[in-house]
């Protein structure tokens, strides 16, 4: 049997947003930060969960730098930092359901297991998106989200790009691994309906019922000469045959071999040792 195509799905899709939600969670990349009046034009600063670094013409990168606005410490930071590492964790608990419950070295695959599987990365999917979700609402807010005032600019960054996209990969594969549920339910429901006989009900003790068709007319030859003996058939009535249909065909005359010439003359009232010799052929000749 091949692995199903919702489980092949689900186990490509679920490995990549694994990688995604992984690095969206560790680079410091949720927002850039732009615009600073003391710091030259192509300063930007990107700022993550765990780390804020520092970028300049994209050559020179410093991170580590100190967080003096109390960044870490808003409330979106904070969820998103428990959330995306719950997410992590259920997404590498649903991949090794899935490795057990999908057909890798077995002839079936085990519909339940893959489909639990499915309902744990579904989970983890949400757990990734209700963060990366709640970041980007509030990250124009500079009350919720410490930044300097005007004319600095807030963007979105990278990290949250990845977030968004390992999150609905995660909810895809899992949504298409829960599907796996379908033949074991189709399964568990046509069994239920088959109801045991109630008790005291009696069933019928006929098993098999035999007909006895009529034999149809067989030909002669295998009426009268079957089974290794010699029957002889029955005489049928002229009235009972079947008429002749048709005209009768003329019939050519006969034509018979005539010799004009009487062969016996001379022949007749000699004897035999003195007759003479023919010299025209004849019949007794031939």
């Amino acid at each position: 049997m091949r692995t199903p195509v919702v489980m092949t799905l689900g186990m490509v899709l679920a490995p990549c947003a694994l990688l995604l939600n992984l690095t969206s969670t560790l680079a410091p990349g949720w927002r850039a930060v732009k615009g600073f009046l003391d710091q030259p034009v192509d300063v930007v600063l990107y700022q993550g969960l765990w780390d804020i670094c520092r970028e300049q013409s994209s050559r020179e990168r410093e991170c580590g730098q100190p967080d003096e606005l109390g960044y870490y410490s808003a409330q979106p930071v904070l969820v998103a930092r428990g959330l995306m590492v719950t997410s992590l964790a259920t997404t590498a608990l649903g991949l090794l359901l899935a490795t057990l419950g999908v057909r890798c070295w077995r002839d079936e695959p085990h519909f339940p297991l893959a489909g639990l599987a499915g309902i744990v990365l579904f989970a983890a999917g949400l757990f990734s998106l209700i963060p990366v979700s709640w970041y980007n609402h509030f990250l124009q807010d500079r009350d919720v989200l410490p930044a300097l005032a005007s004319p600095v600019t807030v963007q979105v960054s990278y990290s949250l790009v990845l977030g968004y996209l390992g999150s609905c990969l995660l909810l895809l594969g899992g949504f298409s691994l829960a599907l796996s549920f379908a033949p074991w339910c189709e399964e568990r429901c046509s069994g239920s309906r088959k109801a045991p006989p109630r008790v005291g009900q009696r069933r019928s003790s006929i098993s098999t019922v035999y007909v006895n068709w009529p034999e149809p007319p067989l030909a002669p030859a295998i009426k009268y000469y079957s089974e290794g003996q010699h029957r002889p058939r029955p005489a049928q009535p002229e009235a009972a045959a079947k008429p002749k249909v048709g005209f009768p065909m003329p019939r050519p005359a006969l034509k018979t071999y005539t010799n004009q010439l009487d062969v016996l003359d001379g022949e007749r009232g000699q004897p035999a040792h003195s007759q003479p010799a023919a010299s025209l052929p004849c019949d007794s000749d031939l």
